[in-house]
């Protein structure tokens, strides 16, 4: 029983493998192109076979591209697509079993789906499916190919990946930011492909929390990671992205002040975090004391007023996924609050799953050893805190924060792993004096 359990992955990849070679031979003279993505579905299915964390791997600097990569009436991110192609080879190739803290954030995305599952069946449209599909990836298929990074021994080089995209980001944002300042334009920064500043700011921010934590087993060092961590923060600066500014400072706060953690850290960080978040509560301020109907504050009063008027339409289940993709209400908007958002798409019993997804999520993470579980619940936290300021449920915005946490998990598995088997070969019942042999044999 215990051998075909752990040849199963490797049957199920094959048969996987099987199909997808049947479809190349079917689609290939009328859609070469649909037959050109199955073949490299078989070759990552192959290289996965090889090395489980391959393939996991490559996607990771994928997810901070959110460029459209549309083919006929499919119109994924490039985001999404290398997500997808993580998770699949996750769910086949990932080591089990799953650690205890990986099970409890898996069984929270199943009561959040199961809670949204109420609006996909009152709310019978494609997109309000297809949807509910995108956030069990965009959280628990964001898990499991952190875990399958961190649980082969990649934890390091995973969020190594992850920092070189975000520098890549930064150096961009930085370089158009100059080039703006220098004709006079004080600008937020914004970058082609749908890169707007709110994007650009909350991608970064989450990332730098890697450089600003930096956990023992990063094998960055200080030096190299305080200069990652200000280099991302003068992009975000550029981005002027409020809720990224607001996130950030939220979380550095929350590692500072706390007291269980992996090593102290100076409190000079508050030096700059709390006159950073002064100034964004200034600016609102300013916004809603200015008078003028257009700007970005009132504006996300009058959607929000909006909202409420759409939520009480259908209160217990809401009006669907994705609702503003559709004609069915006037104006066309996601609303620009995590838990309106979702009362409005999933009504109050969505409300309670999203609830309990989130704040789960954070309790299960902030229980973890802090070596392994601070940059975890810190990058989840953030997300939680960008929430409360604009749109949630967004491609890389909320899958990078759980693929770390993911990465995160299946280090500190990985990590136990070791420590119970080198407990094991030192445990005085593992090892028989050389004195016993010749006893037995004379009393034999």
């Amino acid at each position: 029983m215990g051998a075909a359990r752990a040849h199963a992955p490797t049957v199920a990849g094959l048969l996987v493998a099987a199909m997808l070679a049947a479809a190349i031979g079917w689609v290939a003279p009328g859609r070469p192109a649909i037959a050109l993505a199955c073949a490299v579905a078989v070759l990552l299915l192959g290289v996965a076979a090889l090395q489980n964390a391959l393939v996991p791997l490559l996607v990771l600097p994928l997810l901070y591209v959110v460029a459209r990569a549309g083919y006929g009436a499919t119109d994924l991110s490039v985001s999404d697509a290398a997500l997808v192609i993580g998770t699949a080879t996750a769910l086949v190739f990932a080591r089990r079993p799953f650690s205890r803290e990986m099970r409890n954030l898996l069984w929270l995305t199943a009561v959040y789906q199961a809670a949204t599952l109420f609006t996909v069946v009152f709310n019978p449209y494609v997109a309000n499916l297809l949807d509910w599909v995108h956030s069990w990836v965009l959280v628990a298929g964001a898990l499991l190919v952190g875990w399958a990074v961190g649980r082969e021994g990649r934890g390091s080089t995973g969020l190594q990946l992850m920092l070189a995209a975000a520098v890549v980001l930064a150096t961009w944002v930085i370089g158009v930011g100059l080039l703006q300042v220098l004709r006079g334009d004080f600008q937020p920064v914004y970058l082609p492909h749908e890169m707007h500043k709110n994007f650009l700011g909350t991608i970064l921010g989450t990332t730098a929390l890697i450089a600003y934590i930096r956990p023992s087993w990063l094998e960055v060092g200080p030096r190299t990671a305080m200069v990652i961590f200000w280099w991302l923060v003068i992009g975000i600066g550029f981005t002027q992205s409020r809720q990224a500014i607001t996130a950030l400072g939220v979380t550095l706060i929350v590692l500072v002040l706390r007291t269980r953690t992996d090593r102290r850290r100076s409190r000079a960080a508050l030096l700059a975090v709390v006159p950073a978040i002064a100034i964004v509560l200034t600016l609102v301020r300013d916004q809603l004391s200015s008078g003028n109907i257009h700007n970005s504050a009132f504006q996300r009063l009058e959607w929000f007023e909006d909202a409420i008027e759409i939520w009480q339409t259908q209160p217990l289940v809401g009006v669907g996924l994705r609702w503003w993709y559709t004609d069915r209400f006037p104006g066309g908007f996601q609303p620009p609050n995590a838990e309106i958002e979702v009362l409005t798409s999933a009504g109050i019993i969505g409300l309670i799953g999203f609830l309990v997804l989130m704040v789960g999520s954070i309790v299960v993470l902030w229980r973890m050893p802090p070596t392994y579980g601070m940059l975890a619940v810190l990058a989840v936290l953030s997300r939680f805190v960008q929430g409360q300021l604009d749109l949630f449920w967004v491609a890389a915005q909320t899958s990078v924060p759980f693929v770390i946490a993911g990465i995160c998990l299946g280090a500190c598995a990985k990590h136990e792993d070791e420590e119970h088997l080198r407990h094991d070969a030192m445990s005085p019942s593992s090892v028989r004096p050389a004195s016993a042999a010749p006893a037995e044999a004379g009393r034999a």
